[in-house]
């Protein structure tokens, strides 16, 4: 039977299933519902907030959501009960020992914990390791999910993401693909998008978008804004938990009434349509979605190195972003703003560049070589 006409039944695991997760999240369900097309797609889930045609849902209990490590252990074990039979490929996102197919979003624990210790060092980790059951079963679950099978596949998401991963378990045969993106179907009015999210009507506006506010560089954003123009104000999209913290930390440099935290936005389109830029000087990102969801609304976008972040590894600086040596240095971000703040025609010609970039990666032709790897999969033998 051709690939065409094979009509497969995938699961995917993956614990929070929603649009106002992370970008492990948004991956996985932008594929759920490019592949739900041609395929049967069953979701096993310990959070959903998600309806699709032709997607059946399955909520996995959570009797202890805390210690994490035990709940994860958990969920990996339901999961792989409910899937070890009856399905023609296991999708996960997650770190389980089970999955015919393992994409994973984040840096390997191994690597975190290793990287750079030798000697007496390297000695103390393991003892830190050897004495903390939580460790033992992250590092135990992850051994296994990048143990080689004859069919398996490991995907990883950026190329920064994949020498890693190669660096840290060298036996994984890991293949690569990148997040996708949506294009936006209509542009809204910018006035009527910041009407929509009660934004100010006036003024440069700078978008910020991420759950972990500390370590995707919000407070280096804070610093350079304070050495900018009052015209120059920021709207802070993400995880509602950390706001008060830095609304605080916003009021006590000066910036008052410049920095709007909005909280978790089921669907971000209306921010990138009020904004002038997107700033992501993220300390830690194996892609950065919300760059390429920027870049495809034709929002010029400022973006740590590859070193940082996955995607600044695809882009290039000055043609489709600006790429900051550190995510830290709040002079050299404030310098890169002030340059674009004043530069109309490189805002726009970034923001062309930009549009282009995004158009080459859009969704149905990442699911597209997903399904081809489900098939090889398949057809490789045992």
């Amino acid at each position: 039977m051709s690939t065409a006409a094979r009509r497969l039944r995938i699961a995917v695991l993956n614990r929070v299933f929603s649009p106002t997760g992370g970008g492990a999240e948004r991956y996985s369900i932008a594929l759920v519902e490019q592949l739900a097309q041609r395929h049967e797609i069953h979701v096993f889930a310990q959070q959903i907030d998600h309806h699709w045609p032709g997607v059946s849902y399955h909520t996995v209990s959570s009797p202890l959501t805390r210690p994490r490590w035990i709940n994860l252990l958990w969920y990996a074990l339901t999961t792989w009960w409910a899937t070890r039979r009856g399905f023609d490929i296991v999708h996960s996102h997650e770190s389980t020992w089970h999955g015919q197919v393992q994409t994973v979003h984040v840096l390997p624990l191994k690597y975190n914990l290793f990287q750079a210790r030798t000697g007496w060092r390297r000695s103390l980790r393991w003892l830190k390791v050897a004495t903390s059951p939580r460790l033992l079963a992250y590092l135990l679950m992850e051994h296994f999910r990048f143990a080689p099978v004859p069919r398996k596949a490991v995907v990883v998401t950026s190329p920064t993401l994949k020498a890693l991963v190669n660096q840290t378990y060298p036996s994984s045969l890991v293949s690569l693909i990148s997040p996708g993106v949506n294009l936006p179907e209509a542009a809204m009015d910018r006035q009527a998008a910041r009407a929509s999210l009660a934004l100010p009507m006036r003024g440069f506006l700078l978008a910020f978008v991420a759950n972990d506010y500390q370590k995707k560089g919000l407070i280096t954003v804070l610093e350079a804004l304070k050495s900018l123009p009052v015209e120059v104000e920021l709207a802070v999209v993400g995880n509602p938990s950390q706001a008060e913290k830095f609304q605080r930390r916003a009021e006590l440099m000066g910036l008052t009434g410049r920095v709007h935290f909005l909280g978790q936005l089921r669907e971000v389109s209306p921010l990138y349509q009020s904004a002038d830029l997107l700033v992501h000087p993220t300390t830690e990102d194996t892609f950065a979605m919300v760059v390429l969801e920027a870049m495809a609304h034709g929002l010029p976008v400022v973006v740590s190195s590859e070193r940082y972040c996955g995607i600044a590894g695809l882009l290039s600086h000055g043609v489709n972003a600006m790429i900051l040596s550190s995510p830290t240095d709040a002079t050299q971000l404030s310098a890169v703003l002030a340059r674009l703040l004043d530069d109309a025609p490189v805002r726009a010609a970034l923001s062309v560049q930009a549009r282009e970039f995004a158009q080459q990666r859009v969704w149905p032709s990442i699911a597209a070589e997903q399904e081809r790897m489900y098939f090889e999969l398949l057809d490789r033998p045992t």
